[in-house]
């Protein structure tokens, strides 16, 4: 039999399966609570290692990651996000343009390492498994790259925030990232302090928790059996 069709136990322990829902459930996205502390270079190539294996279209891995530790580079990027914060918050009005100005939504100074993913859309050729009639399928894997590490981040004690308020030219200039490549996610990664037991934008009171009942359906968009027990345990 090849090393590759070589089966594995597909079941996880009580324990196992527990720490993977508390991992989960415990992740949240860290914007002040970085310490300087550096992370060891065994724990961040376990975490990229973890990245690396996420699931992808075609098996076309079309991620790369970019370590940004030098602190010029990291305050050219935290410059690039001011510039696109100041234009978001003026798109918002009132109150919630005021709630909005008193967030905090980036650690990308404090954090020791930054992180930026992207995605190579030529990566395996023009004809890709899975990705002829859905060709974004290729980003949507790089995200799942993003997840897995932010996961295995978690699981190291480490915090992640994810910097979507900047431009990807932006990013494409600071970082040297050619026209072809499509910049996916900049995320702060360190150790931090504490880790909020809500996420911040819940605790602020931006947004609620939506209840999982209000976004699971049965066979057709928006049909909801009158009896179902499945709605009794979400």
């Amino acid at each position: 039999m090849q090393a590759d069709r070589v089966q594995i136990d597909p079941k996880f322990s009580q324990s196992e399966r527990d720490a993977v829902y508390k991992c989960i459930f415990n992740r949240r996205d860290v914007r002040g609570q970085f310490l300087p502390d550096p992370i060891a270079n065994e724990v961040l190539a376990r975490i990229l290692r973890a990245a690396h294996h996420a699931p992808s279209v075609g098996f076309m891995q079309p991620w790369d990651f970019i370590v940004v530790r030098d602190a010029a580079i990291k305050r050219k990027v935290r410059d690039a996000f001011q510039a696109a914060n100041l234009e978001a918050a003026g798109m918002f009005e009132g109150e919630r343009q005021r709630t909005y100005r008193t967030l905090k939504l980036e650690g990308i100074v404090e954090a020791p390492i930054g992180i930026c993913v992207t995605c190579d859309r030529s990566r395996s050729g023009p004809v890709v498994i899975g990705r002829t009639h859905q060709p974004e399928m290729d980003l949507y894997s790089a995200v799942c790259c993003v997840q897995n590490l932010w996961l295995a981040a978690r699981a190291e004690n480490l915090g992640v925030g994810w910097v979507s308020i900047v431009r990807h030219e932006d990013m494409r200039d600071i970082l040297g990232i050619p026209p072809s490549i499509q910049p996916i996610a900049y995320l702060c990664v360190g150790h931090v302090s504490h880790f909020f037991q809500q996420p911040e934008l819940e605790t602020a009171g931006w947004l609620p928790r939506m209840p999982l009942t209000d976004a699971v359906w049965i066979d057709q968009w928006h049909v909801r059996p009158s009896s179902d027990s499945l709605y009794e345990r979400l």
